[in-house]
């Protein structure tokens, strides 16, 4: 056996680890379709995240309280607040190395090929997780919306907001993304973000709440002002 950097390993174990979860959940959907696979991934999430957590705790020298390590206990509010800050943006990052991957080998149109159908899986799952962790009931009409779109991925990184709310219905903000203001700082044009954000919120909007639609004000190439960059009415 060759003679490799072990510490190295340990990072590609935890990227097959990954990898294997995703796949296991891609053939769970694609045999009995997306409504059980997210039942059983929340259930295998569950029953899985603490039997790693307990032997990693073994040997990383680290106790586990109320399934969650010491470590975080012992941060304050403003370290946890860095902490998931820190998480959202590595996954945004993830997210733009993986469109940059398919499209310097293929092209723009297969990377938004692959990056509209990915906010097809991932929105709904992210919906579902937040669903769980607010303990909303399965109508939480729109109010349930609103708590549900504090708590994404993009909301710890990006500014948001909420207008023009009535009993109806009330429109979303994007006031600054943090990928179109990079692009700005680079003297980009804005990237066509539309085409995923029907998708993305539409399907995030009905996994929390299907009696609510979703309407597109303005994303991307279309025209907006300078104070946002995309917004979206919800209604029922």
């Amino acid at each position: 056996m060759p003679d490799i950097d072990k510490r190295r390993l340990v990072i590609d174990f935890i990227h097959r680890l990954f990898m294997h979860h995703a796949f296991w959940f891609m053939e769970v959907s694609e045999k009995f379709g997306n409504e059980r696979a997210f039942k059983i991934i929340e259930k295998v999430f569950e029953t899985s995240s603490q039997i790693q957590l307990k032997r990693l705790s073994k040997v990383l020298d680290f106790k586990v309280e109320d399934g969650i390590p010491s470590l975080f206990h012992n941060m304050s509010d403003q370290e946890v607040k860095k902490l998931i800050e820190t998480i959202a943006v590595n996954w945004l990052a993830n997210d733009g190395v993986w469109f940059q991957a398919v499209e310097s080998s293929y092209s723009m149109a297969d990377a938004k090929h692959c990056n509209d159908l990915c906010w097809g899986r991932f929105s709904p799952f992210e919906a579902r997780v937040i669903r769980r962790h607010l303990q909303l009931v399965e109508k939480p009409g729109l109010d349930g919306l609103k708590q549900a779109l504090q708590y994404r991925l993009y909301a710890f990184i990006n500014k948001q907001e909420i207008v023009e709310e009535r009993e109806d219905s009330f429109v979303f903000r994007m006031n600054d993304c943090r990928v179109q203001s990079a692009r700005k700082r680079r003297n980009l044009d804005e990237y066509p973000c539309k085409s995923a954000g029907i998708i993305e919120y539409t399907t995030f909007a009905e996994t929390i709440d299907g009696d609510i639609k979703t309407e597109c004000v303005a994303c991307p190439p279309d025209k907006h002002p300078d104070n946002w960059y995309c917004a979206w009415r919800f209604y029922r």
